[in-house]
C-alpha cells in the first residue's frame, strides 16, 4: 500500500463478529474479523493510516465509543433513511436487515445490468432476488446450518447436538450421519432449488454466495455459483461512496 494513500474504513458489526475493512476507491486493501467491536480494535487496525471517510453497519446497538469513530472519520450510520443506490422495493424497509441490503448493494456493483441472486449463508439463510435494472425484490429467510441443529436438539428429547461437517453423506447409516445429511443435504437441497426455478425464468442469472457458511456450499455448487466472503464488505463500501 502507498504511503499517504486516502482510505475508507467499513466496519461491519454482526451478531457473533465484527468485520473491518479499508478499501481504496473499488479496491478491498485489508480485512480484520474481530470478535467484539471495541474503540481501541478500531484504532489499533486503523494504525497510522489515513481514512477520509467510514461506514459503520450493526445488526445491534452500537457502543458509544465505537460511535465516536463516525465523528472522528466523518462517518455514516446505515440506518433505513440512508440512501442506497438501488431501487429498494421491499415493503417492511423497518424490518430489513441492514446485511441483507449490503449484500444486494454489493451484487449489483460487481455484475451491474444482470439478475441476481445472493445467497448469505450465516445465521440464518438468506436468499435475496435483485432484477437486472437494479431493483431489490425481497427474498427469503430460512434458519441457517448450525441453527437446524440446534433446533433439532432442543425441540427432541434424544436426538445429540451436532457440529458441521464438510462432507454431508447422502444416506445417513446411524443417528448422527441421518442428521448431518438431513441438515445439510436439506438445505443443499433448498439451495439448487431455487437457482434451477430461477433459471428457468431467467437463464443468465448471476448466484453469489456468502456468509460464514460460504465454503461448504461454494464446495458442493461450486460450477454454478460466486462465492464472495466480502460481499456485505462491499457494498456497504458502495453506500459510503453514494452518500458522499
Amino acid at each position: 500500500m502507498k504511503k499517504n494513500t486516502s482510505l475508507k474504513l467499513v466496519i461491519d458489526i454482526g451478531n457473533t463478529s465484527t468485520k473491518l475493512a479499508l478499501f481504496n476507491d473499488k479496491d478491498l486493501m485489508e480485512v480484520l474479523i474481530i470478535n467484539e467491536c471495541v474503540l481501541r480494535s478500531i484504532q489499533d487496525f486503523v494504525g497510522s493510516k489515513v481514512v477520509t471517510s467510514c461506514i459503520i453497519s450493526s445488526v445491534k446497538e452500537i457502543n458509544a465509543n465505537v460511535l465516536s469513530v463516525s465523528d472522528y472519520y466523518n462517518g455514516v450510520i446505515f440506518s433505513k433513511e440512508t440512501l442506497v443506490p438501488i431501487n429498494n422495493r421491499y415493503k417492511t424497509i423497518d424490518t430489513l436487515g441492514k446485511d441483507r441490503l449490503a449484500a444486494v448493494v454489493g451484487g449489483h456493483a460487481l455484475y451491474p445490468k444482470k439478475d441476481v441472486i445472493i445467497f448469505d449463508a450465516g445465521t440464518c439463510l438468506t436468499i435475496d432476488f435483485l432484477s437486472r435494472d437494479g431493483s431489490y425484490l425481497g427474498g427469503r429467510i430460512s434458519p441457517g446450518v448450525t441453527m437446524r441443529y440446534k433446533a433439532l436438539h432442543t425441540f427432541t428429547d434424544k436426538l445429540p447436538l451436532v457440529q458441521k461437517e464438510n462432507i454431508a453423506p447422502i444416506i445417513g447409516n446411524d443417528t448422527v450421519s441421518s442428521i448431518i445429511s438431513g441438515v445439510q443435504q436439506g438445505i443443499l437441497v433448498e439451495i439448487k432449488s431455487v437457482i434451477s426455478d430461477y433459471r428457468l425464468r431467467k437463464p443468465d442469472t448471476v448466484v453469489i454466495i456468502t456468509g460464514g457458511d460460504l465454503f461448504f456450499f461454494e464446495k458442493e455448487l461450486k460450477n454454478s455459483i460466486f462465492a464472495n466472503p466480502n460481499l456485505v464488505l462491499i457494498g456497504l463500501n458502495e453506500i459510503l461512496d453514494f452518500n458522499e
